[in-house]
């Protein structure tokens, strides 16, 4: 890049690295990059331009290139799955258009023309986390909504009081009433969101540590429901069905459930529930 540099100019792979890969060209004349220098590195197929007034190193994020291509933001249930938030499967990316983007061009994606709560970025190419989630609020259904609401929280993506004096939709206020930070994954807050539905009298308690690990739900004072995870091999079982046992020993009744019973089969899951229920199985023995 000696070549592209004899201006004094600041390397644009190094300018677009710490700009994560992909940035407007009027950015990176900001940081110092000449007109010289792109042209060098455009020649040296050093970096790329994958839209008219935006450059990206080769082998730059695929989403957020296509989204300089079209012309959209990335935002809802994309970005929260860019955060390793826990979402529902998605099969195509979810996008705000930008001013100057093309409906058509991005036809093969869900668009949001929501306005955000924070105002965006001209130049990014990703939502905020807090606007993501807003118009994820709305978008998803409620107990998917609660899953990744409640993820962010717990790892401090979303400042809960300032979010109370923003001006918020009504499902994501509802969320924002409703959402805990201490649940411990997104299958937890599936299952309690059903379980809220049933209107049930009696009470839940998330997290609990008993014989001394935290359970998923505690209903009453002894059932026990726990949800595994997507993978759940292994150490990972022999502790879990160890742990089962030192339960059952002190007088706690185990519903397990795997994620694809909870997902898929909630009917059954539900009948298994309510049945421990009417049978007692809550209550401690007097």
């Amino acid at each position: 890049m000696a070549g592209a540099l004899h201006d004094g100019g600041v390397d644009p792979v190094k300018a677009l690295s710490k700009r994560g890969g992909i940035a407007r060209v009027r950015a990176l004349a900001q940081d110092g990059v000449t007109r010289h220098g792109v042209r060098v590195a455009l020649e040296a197929r050093l970096i790329q331009r994958p839209a008219r007034g935006w450059l990206c190193l080769p082998d730059t994020d695929a989403l957020l290139r296509s989204a300089a291509e079209v012309g959209v933001v990335l935002t809802c249930v994309t970005v929260a799955k860019r955060h390793a938030l826990w979402t529902d499967d998605i099969e195509v990316a979810h996008v705000g258009i930008r001013p100057n983007g093309s409906l058509l061009r991005a036809a093969e994606a869900h668009v949001h023309w929501a306005k955000p709560v924070i105002a965006r970025d001209g130049d990014a190419l990703e939502d905020q986390i807090l606007n993501a989630l807003v118009i994820l609020a709305v978008c998803q259904p409620y107990e998917h909504g609660l899953a990744a609401w409640e993820g962010a929280m717990r790892r401090g993506l979303l400042d809960v009081e300032m979010l109370r004096g923003l001006s918020l939709p009504p499902d994501a206020r509802r969320l924002l009433e409703d959402a805990q930070p201490y649940a411990d994954e997104g299958t937890e807050s599936v299952l309690l969101a059903r379980l809220r539905r049933l209107r049930l009298d009696v009470p839940m308690y998330r997290q609990v540590v008993l014989c001394g690990r935290p359970v998923d739900l505690l209903i009453g004072e002894r059932l026990v429901i726990q949800v595994d995870g997507g993978t759940h091999v292994g150490a990972q079982r022999a502790k879990d069905n160890e742990h089962d046992t030192l339960l059952a020993l002190r007088g706690y009744h185990v519903i397990r459930i795997t994620y694809g019973q909870l997902m898929d089969d909630w009917p059954r899951v539900q009948t298994l529930i309510l049945t421990a229920i009417a049978q007692g199985l809550h209550r401690a023995r007097r």
